[in-house]
């Protein structure tokens, strides 16, 4: 003998509420991972500048207050990110300084494109502890480069390798540091459009 299914019951509202609660946690949780993710990239970037990990270097207003006999070479690295047609070189491969000395290098840089572009410069040291002393005062890499199509300009990187390094008993046999750059294109800012007040209606 088939039996006919029982009819719809309401739904209880203890279940209604409990589901409402369900679904308001896992909103915060998506929410919150969201937040998270903004905020991961300057924090990442804090924590890169305050600790020199994985190379990045350091940013100063002054220079140190004293230079050491000791000499280390610094080589110099160039790259361009794919897509972007410019040609990039450091115009020398190496220099000798003197920790503590400031020193100031200057790099090639040539837009072959027939076009405006925009191009920021990201940058680390090698090896990658040596981030922790690796000091710029100015550099190119600090803000976005635009170069009209053809144009060629020399940028300056000011630089000094911090007195405590000597401290540090892992750097003790360190004779070498590469300071390497690789170029990748922005996004222009859109500009702006020029407006025009409508003219006055002439009377009839």
């Amino acid at each position: 003998m088939t039996q006919t299914p029982p009819a719809d019951r309401p739904v209880p509202v203890r279940k209604v509420k409990r589901d409402t609660l369900v679904a308001a946690i896992c909103g915060a949780v998506a929410a919150g991972m969201v937040g998270m993710s903004f905020a991961a990239v300057p924090l990442y970037d804090w924590f890169c500048r305050t600790t020199g990990f994985g190379g990045t270097t350091q940013v100063s207003t002054l220079a140190p207050g004293e230079v050491l006999d000791r000499e280390l070479t610094i080589r110099f690295d160039s790259n361009v990110a794919p897509g972007l047609p410019w040609r990039f070189v450091p115009e020398q491969n190496s220099v000798k300084v003197r920790i503590g000395e400031v020193k100031t290098v200057y790099y090639k840089v040539i837009n072959d494109a027939p076009r405006e572009i925009t191009a920021q410069a990201g940058y680390n040291v090698t090896p990658p502890q040596v981030g922790l002393y690796f000091h710029k005062i100015n550099c190119f890499c600090f803000t976005e480069q635009t170069m009209k199509a053809g144009e060629a300009r020399d940028m300056a990187v000011v630089f000094y390798v911090d007195p405590a390094i000597v401290k540090d008993s892992d750097q003790e046999s360190l004779n070498t540091i590469t300071l390497s750059y690789t170029f990748f294109p922005m996004e222009a800012p859109p500009k702006p459009v020029a407006t025009t007040e409508p003219k006055e209606q002439k009377r009839l």
